[in-house]
C-alpha cells in the first residue's frame, strides 16, 4: 500500500509520555514532506467504504450512550478534537467512558508516521478495541497511502 510501513513510534513523540504496558499502540509510516495538520487533513478524510465502517460502529454503538463524534471543539481534525499541535507532530482524539483515545501525526525526515494509542477503561473497552482492530489497521494504512499520493501530486 504505497510503501506504507509499520515501525516504531518516533522518541519525541509526545503521544509517548502516556503509553502504559497495557495500552494499545501501533504506528505507520510512510514517505512524505507534508505538515502534520496537512497529514491530519488527509488522514480524517475517510473514503467512502470507511465512512460506512464507522456509520456501523455508530449505529452498533448508540444503545452504548459511546460518542461519535467527539465532543465539541474549536478545533478539530475529522471529528476528533486536536489537543496540542506544533510544527512538528499534532495530537488529536478524546476520552470516552469506555476507552482514551488519541492519534499523534507526525512529519519527520521525510516521514509522515501515524500512531494511535488506546487506554482501555473496562471489559467494554477491550470487547470494542479488539472488534474494531482489524478495521483501524486497514483505515490507518489506507490513510497513510492517501498522504502519500497527495505528496507526490504536490
Amino acid at each position: 500500500m504505497s510503501n506504507v510501513i509499520a515501525t516504531e513510534l518516533p522518541l519525541q513523540s509526545l503521544l509517548g509520555d502516556r503509553v502504559k504496558t497495557t495500552d494499545f499502540l501501533d504506528c505507520y509510516s510512510v514517505k512524505s514532506d507534508l505538515s502534520p495538520r496537512d497529514a491530519a487533513d488527509i488522514i480524517t478524510d475517510f473514503p467512502g467504504w470507511a465512512r460506512f465502517l464507522i456509520g456501523i460502529r455508530d449505529f452498533v454503538t448508540t444503545p452504548f450512550d459511546l460518542s461519535s463524534d467527539g465532543p465539541a471543539a474549536s478545533d478539530k481534525v475529522g471529528f476528533f478534537p486536536v489537543e496540542m499541535e506544533n510544527s512538528h507532530e499534532l495530537i488529536a482524539g478524546f476520552n470516552d467512558r469506555h476507552l482514551d483515545f488519541r492519534v499523534s501525526v507526525i512529519s519527520q525526515e521525510g516521514r509522515v508516521f501515524l500512531a494511535t494509542w488506546v487506554h482501555t477503561h473496562n471489559i467494554g473497552g477491550k470487547l470494542y478495541l479488539k472488534t474494531i482492530l482489524p478495521f483501524h489497521i486497514l483505515i490507518a494504512r489506507n490513510a497513510l497511502a492517501r498522504v502519500r499520493t497527495a505528496s507526490i501530486v504536490k
